[in-house]
Order: C-alpha cells, then sequence, then structure tokens
C-alpha cells in the first residue's frame, strides 16, 4: 500500500528532517510540503481530488495560520484527509483545541525514529489516534477531569466574568473591537485583552465560534 502525505512546517530543517526519515519508508510518498497553513489549503486546493495526501502531517506553531485553524479549515474542506499533529509541545489548551478541530493522532518531535511512521499507517491503516506517551496522559487527565470536554455548557458560561459576558453580547449584535470600546468606554486594547480571555475560557479561538457558541447555548 502506498501512504501519501504532506508535511506542514514552517521550519525548513524540520521538513528536510522528516523527508530523511521518511525517505527509509518506500511506501510513504510526500505530495507537497507546506511552510504554513495557508500554503497546505492553497497547495490542496490546486489538486484534484485524485491527487491529494490521505495524511498531512501538521506543526501547531506557524505564521500567517497556524496548524489547529489550518486542520479545523481543511476537515471541513476535504474531510477524508486525516491529520497528524507534530509539534514540540502541547498545552491542555492546544491538545484539546487540536483535537476538537479534527486532529487524527499528536506526536511530539522529540518522538523515537519510526515513531512517525508506524503513526502514518496507524492512523490510514486502522483509523487509530496514535499519540506520544505525555501527550495520551494529558489526554487522559483532561477526560477525566471532564471540565474542558463541557466548553459548551453553562459550567463554561459560569467561568465568564460580568464584564466578559457584556463582551460576549456586544460580539452577538456584529460590533468589532472598536465599536465595542465605544459603547463601553474602554479602550480597544482592553476589549482585545478580555476577548483573549473569552477564547481561552471557553477554548475557542474565533469570534465566529464565540459567537456560535453564544447563540447555540441561549447565554445572550
Amino acid at each position: 500500500m502506498l501512504y501519501q502525505i504532506a508535511i506542514v512546517d514552517d521550519h525548513p530543517e524540520i521538513i528536510d528532517q522528516l523527508k530523511n526519515e521518511l525517505a527509509g519508508c518506500e511506501a510513504i510518498q510526500i505530495i507537497f510540503t507546506a511552510s504554513n497553513g495557508e500554503d497546505y489549503l492553497k497547495q490542496m486546493k490546486a489538486l484534484s481530488p485524485a491527487a491529494r495526501p490521505q495524511l498531512a502531517i501538521m506543526d501547531i506553531e506557524m505564521p500567517v495560520m497556524n496548524g489547529i485553524e489550518a486542520v479545523r479549515i481543511g476537515s471541513s474542506l476535504y474531510p477524508e484527509v486525516q491529520y497528524v499533529m507534530y509539534t514540540v509541545s502541547a498545552t491542555d489548551d492546544k491538545l484539546f483545541d487540536a483535537i476538537k478541530a479534527g486532529a487524527d493522532g499528536y506526536l511530539l518531535k522529540d518522538e523515537a525514529p519510526g515513531a512517525l511512521v508506524e503513526a502514518i499507517k496507524e492512523v490510514i491503516d486502522k483509523s487509530g489516534a496514535p499519540m506520544s506517551p505525555s501527550i495520551a496522559r494529558k489526554t487522559l487527565r483532561m477526560l477525566a477531569g471532564g471540565a474542558k470536554s463541557k466548553a459548551t455548557t453553562t459550567q463554561a458560561e459560569s467561568a465568564l466574568s460580568d464584564r466578559e459576558i457584556e463582551i460576549l453580547k456586544l460580539m452577538v449584535t456584529g460590533l468589532n473591537y472598536k465599536q465595542i470600546a465605544d459603547k463601553l468606554f474602554l479602550s480597544p486594547f482592553t476589549v482585545r485583552n478580555h476577548t483573549s480571555k473569552i477564547y481561552s475560557k471557553l477554548h475557542i479561538t474565533t469570534k465566529a465560534q464565540a459567537v456560535k457558541l453564544a447563540v447555540d447555548n441561549k447565554w445572550v
């Protein structure tokens, strides 16, 4: 069987390292490499469905568009493509966001040689969800605690301050940062700070997601 993949990372040396590592497996074919999420989506769009990779190895921290956003958009546009996040570290928030976005696996870059090849085969052949041991432990703790998996419940709403709820309500009406700031007699910088806290508490990354959660759960 031929495993067709894409590599997405903003560091050329990492891409070269992965090429060398994967070169030992003749069954793996690298369709293309990309320097960030936007570059990945652009190259995917240019390919016919038959020519697209089955799986993308995706870094998280990248300029222009990060890996989590690329997976979120890519999963919607190309649901047949699978994703293995490949990064230097993982906070609980990034792990949660990556899984929510549609990641099928999560490996750290310090994994032993061969781990990535096995992860590719596990995802494509067995629909598995390979993870580095430390990532698996984080996931189990996260699921056991339950807090992060309940980001769309009233419990998440209760974590927001009165000011954050007030800003969220204005976001739903379509106001931008400056308009919200003017209405609440705050600086745009202060509104941005509050918005960042809202995103963090709700485990989301965009205004559209915030508005959807607020409307779906009748918080506003």
